[in-house]
């Protein structure tokens, strides 16, 4: 079996976000390298589902890529917290919408050759509104209720360009029938 062995790290940069470390990798013919590994916490990620198969997502732009796509609300797990609470309360800071009980639809790791960013999807097949404005509304230019249906054409367009949300919307709209 050929296993790359890490064998030390040291720290070249971190903050409350991430840790940047230098690892010392052995690889299985002995040849040694430096690799660099990024530690995050892990992701918790949420989407509802509504009864006409819509789900809500934000439109926003990300500034490292300077790129407009649809996402789905998402953010770190605070220490200790329980993932679902965390996706669920993501959903509710960034939508304004409180989901139902959440389950776990699916977990990903989305560079694993280079970072530690596990990420949690969670869904709910209800939501109630609790805000006009969400909490975190700086977060999206809007939040839109999106048919299932249109998901594949949103992807192909590239509008939806977060890994997770493009493997958690897929899942959804096979699980759904749509």
């Amino acid at each position: 079996m050929s296993v790359w062995r890490n064998l030390s790290e040291r720290t070249v940069y971190e903050n409350k976000w991430c840790t940047v470390n230098m690892a010392d990798v052995e690889l299985p013919d002995g040849q040694h390298l430096d690799h660099t590994v990024i530690r995050l916490r892990p992701v918790a990620v949420a989407t509802v589902v509504n009864d006409a198969n819509e789900v809500l997502l934000l439109w926003r732009h990300r500034f490292i890529t300077d790129a407009w796509g649809w996402e789905l609300p998402s953010g770190g797990t605070g220490a200790g917290e329980e993932p679902a609470a965390a996706a669920a309360r993501e959903f509710e800071e960034e939508t304004g919408w409180r989901p139902g009980p959440m389950r776990l639809l699916l977990a990903v790791d989305p560079m694993p050759g280079i970072s530690t960013s596990h990420h949690r999807v969670y869904w709910s097949d209800r939501a109630e509104q609790v805000r006009d404005v969400p909490a975190d509304a700086f977060e999206s230019a809007r939040r839109e209720w999106v048919p299932l249906a249109k998901i594949p054409e949103l992807i192909a367009r590239g509008e939806v360009r977060s890994a997770n949300a493009v493997a958690a919307l897929l899942m959804l709209a096979r699980l759904r029938g749509v």
